[in-house]
């Protein structure tokens, strides 16, 4: 019997971007506070940073539970939110968090090439059900968007050690997303050039 379940698009959306709203509305709520625990003084953005990994930890539980399933890469980001934001609250240090991004970006475009340098595309095996390509346009598809990712590492660790925090976290927030949604919107010539309307489901 398949685990895997059927979940409703918005709730799933939800539960995938909820709590980057989320942290978005807290840090500007909280950025001129600082608050005393145990003796110690936390900024706002640790305190946020705090309740981000719990948060986190119940959208993906709660993404797995109704779905059956869950996403590598969604895994590996609340291991990475909870590791680095772990260290950011018990250190006191907001750039271990600043730092997860970089460490994503890397680790994905990392996956990715150690599967083009043995003739593999990673990528279609997370994606082939959602984009039908020819081989050649997923290796294509894959080499352009490690590339990527690395820019985007290089861009996280540009804008948080040479910016505000109030920068990085609209970069974060906003910036991000959309430069993933502008790179995939940027390959309708590839998507037109190796897409294909064979039938791939299996049975």
């Amino acid at each position: 019997m398949s685990s895997e379940k059927n979940m409703n698009s918005g709730l799933k959306a939800a539960l995938e971007y909820g709590p980057i709203a989320a942290f978005f509305i807290s840090y500007m709520a909280l950025r001129d506070r600082s608050f005393v625990v145990g003796g110690t003084e936390y900024a706002g953005f640790i305190v946020t940073t705090a309740m981000f990994i719990p948060l986190i930890l119940i959208s993906t539980g709660l993404l797995w539970w109704l779905s059956g399933k869950i996403a590598k890469m969604q895994l590996a980001t609340a291991v990475l939110v909870t590791v680095f934001g772990g260290l950011t609250v018990w250190l006191n240090d907001e750039s271990f968090f600043k730092m997860k991004p970089t460490i994503i970006y890397l680790l994905f475009a990392g996956i990715l090439g150690f599967g083009l340098l043995r003739g593999k595309s990673y990528l279609q095996y997370v994606m082939e059900g959602m984009m039908p390509l020819k081989p050649a346009g997923w290796m294509l598809l894959t080499r352009r968007l490690a590339l990527f990712f690395a820019g985007l590492a290089i861009a996280n660790e540009v804008v948080w050690r040479n910016m505000s925090t109030d920068t990085w976290v609209n970069f974060k927030t906003f910036g991000l997303p959309l430069a993933l949604f502008v790179f995939f919107m940027a390959q309708a010539g590839l998507f037109k050039a190796f897409g294909t309307d064979e039938d791939t489901t299996d049975s």
